[in-house]
């Protein structure tokens, strides 16, 4: 057998020293569930779900995290693998609220979700949908009334503007963690306490908003349950209904890819592009949550011109000859570098460009800035 070959499923497959039998596998065409895999994280196997069966070893590894090495012979759906998975996710189906089944799909349409005043949660996940616990769970046919289901000790927090996090769904996978300390580097959040009392704490376990968050959501991007959700997005939307549209973000000229979810015409949530270039998933507190301001009923649709201390509508070529007029003026009475413009932290690289050319070449000023702040 050649060196960097091994046998997956009974097929001869090449690998890249150094692969995991995740990603060889997947380079293969051959996708093993995961749960607390987060691309460009270090791997922990924390879920355990993505177990295989390796021949000559005792007990199943974890794809995630085990190096493939020269002739080895993995197996990833087989009975003892499956059965196995099918244990892993009834245990974490019944370590909180998770009531995956709550509706039926023939009853999608006409469900109505109730929220719960007194704990903040709901009949349905609000993730419902979009959850890949769930969608296990249907793909291994897994019941969940096998272990008893546990109670949360810890409330729904609320009190963020942007991010509610659910613990009662919190599957421990580690993946906000992750996401959070190796992708972002915000270090704003990690696991706390031990055993039956372990949780995903901010801080000295304090609310977001107390904390280092800069609530840029890649969190929430990373959770695969309905744990952490966008406070905006949270059960006014389900992902069947919803177009998704790529776009640049319109907040400064970095051009990160964001998908666009819309509903009934309306934005009700935005997400990262993975694997796109420049932001690679990622998007800022801006980028991801700050898409109201287009249905704002003050934004103006119109120019205005100030006459007598009040504002009166114009047509664009009239305010824009106002201004030209004006800036002609100043430059005459008291030269360029009396001018100073800021270019819109929404406007995309090439406006900002013809902005600091106009100011440079045409009015004869360095006086231009963006901005755009963080």
């Amino acid at each position: 057998m050649a060196e960097n070959m091994f046998w997956l499923n009974g097929n001869q497959v090449t690998f890249n020293p150094g692969e995991t039998i995740l990603e060889a596998a997947e380079a293969f065409g051959v996708l093993i569930p995961t749960l607390c895999h987060l691309k460009g994280a270090t791997p922990t196997g924390a879920c355990r779900v993505c177990i295989v069966e390796v021949e000559g070893t005792r007990n199943l590894p974890p794809a995630c995290s085990t190096p493939v090495t020269p002739g080895i012979k993995v197996l990833t759906e087989s009975s003892k693998v499956v059965e196995a998975r099918r244990t892993i996710l009834e245990l974490m189906l019944s370590s909180g609220n998770h009531n995956c089944a709550a509706v039926s799909p023939k009853n999608w349409t006409d469900f109505q979700c109730r929220v719960h005043e007194e704990d903040n949660t709901s009949d349905l996940c609000p993730v419902w949908g979009d959850c890949k616990l769930q969608d296990l769970a249907y793909q291994y046919q897994v019941k969940s009334d096998r272990f008893v289901p546990n109670k949360s000790k810890y409330p729904v927090e609320t009190v963020s503007p942007m991010i509610v996090r659910d613990f009662s769904r919190c599957i421990l996978c580690g993946r906000c963690v992750q996401a959070c300390n190796e992708i972002q580097v915000n270090r704003a959040i990690s696991f706390g306490y031990r055993g039956a009392d372990s949780k995903v704490v901010a801080g000295g376990d304090r609310p977001l908003v107390s904390s280092d968050c800069v609530f840029c959501g890649e969190c929430v991007q990373a959770c695969p349950v309905g744990a952490l959700v966008d406070k905006k997005a949270r059960y006014s939307w389900r992902p069947w209904k919803t177009t998704r549209v790529r776009t640049t973000c319109p907040y400064c000229g970095v051009g990160c890819q964001q998908l666009l979810h819309v509903q009934d015409g309306k934005i009700v949530k935005v997400t990262g592009v993975e694997d796109a270039e420049p932001n690679k998933g990622r998007l800022c507190v801006k980028g991801r949550f700050g898409y109201d301001f287009i249905y704002s009923e003050e934004r103006l649709k119109t120019p205005l011109i100030r006459e007598n201390g009040s504002l009166r509508e114009a047509s664009w070529d009239e305010a824009l000859d106002l201004v030209a007029d004006k800036i002609k003026e100043v430059i005459k009475t008291s030269g360029p570098d009396s001018i100073a413009g800021v270019s819109c932290a929404r406007s995309i690289n090439e406006d900002s460009y013809q902005m600091q050319k106009l100011f440079r070449a045409a009015i004869g000023t360095n006086n231009i800035d963006c901005c755009a702040r963080t």
